[in-house]
């Protein structure tokens, strides 16, 4: 039977459902989920090591930014009222009793700079070899009405079964920015309860990088709730200046 034959005997419904077929099952390249994927995945399809040079936190750790009194104020407030629990919380209960209340404090949303503070916003990045997408927990973006232009990113550990390690989802969203972003470096942070990890991505070459993750940071101690507070100011700054 020749083709035009075969096309002359195809039924409605067999037309309609050929119609229906997602671009997705037609797409021969793989895809990767942030939520899922692992280290050995990101390394069959990158260059990508560590690197445990912890110097090049120097200049944003050892910032001259100060807390004012009612900054301070605020993070005593809170860990009186959240610390006992910061170790017990599931990630949504972190993210309403604590985290946002940090965040909002800070204030990353700014209209007159067209910045706002993303919460599980869909994220893509496709090359022809893969694509890595998902939603992060939280990012700073370019755009008010969508994120346009990611600056920083925060992820934070979940519970649930078949999830990879945050420290992994956090590479995978910070290199989808960078690639989306055409630039060469990016800073994010992931969390585990109360434990805070700050991480600087950089790239070296094409589909090649290297990454740095700070010490940890105990918010549920004042001393290292404050260094985090203003670890976070400075990426504010920093994404300011950046647009100024």
């Amino acid at each position: 039977m020749s083709l035009q034959d075969l096309i002359k005997n195809l039924s409605l419904e067999d037309i309609d459902k050929i119609r229906e077929l997602k671009l997705e099952e037609l797409d021969t390249i793989k895809s990767y989920s942030f939520s899922k994927i692992t280290l050995e995945e990101l390394k069959s399809l990158v260059s990508i090591k560590i690197n445990f040079d912890n110097s090049i936190f120097d200049s944003w750790f050892n910032s001259d930014i100060k807390l004012d009194k009612n900054i301070e104020e605020f993070l005593i407030q809170l860990l009186k009222e959240e610390s006992f629990l910061l170790r017990y919380y599931n990630e949504e209960d972190l993210k309403l009793h604590f985290l946002s209340q940090i965040f909002n404090h800070i204030k990353f949303t700014v209209r007159d700079k067209d910045i706002r503070f993303y919460s599980e916003e869909q994220l893509i990045y496709k090359n022809d070899r893969f694509i890595l997408k998902g939603t992060p927990d939280f990012f700073i973006a370019k755009g008010l009405r969508m994120p346009e232009v990611p600056y920083f990113f925060i992820q934070e550990f979940k519970r649930t079964k078949g999830t990879s390690d945050p420290e992994e989802q956090l590479l995978a969203e910070l290199i989808s920015a960078v690639e989306l972003n055409n630039s060469t470096t990016i800073k994010g942070a992931y969390i585990k309860g109360a434990i805070w990890n700050f991480m600087i991505l950089e790239k070296l070459d094409v589909d090649s990088y290297q990454y740095f993750i700070s010490d940890n940071f105990d918010s549920s101690k004042i001393d290292d709730l404050k260094s985090i507070y203003k670890h976070l100011l400075y990426v504010k700054e920093e994404i300011m200046e950046s647009i100024d």
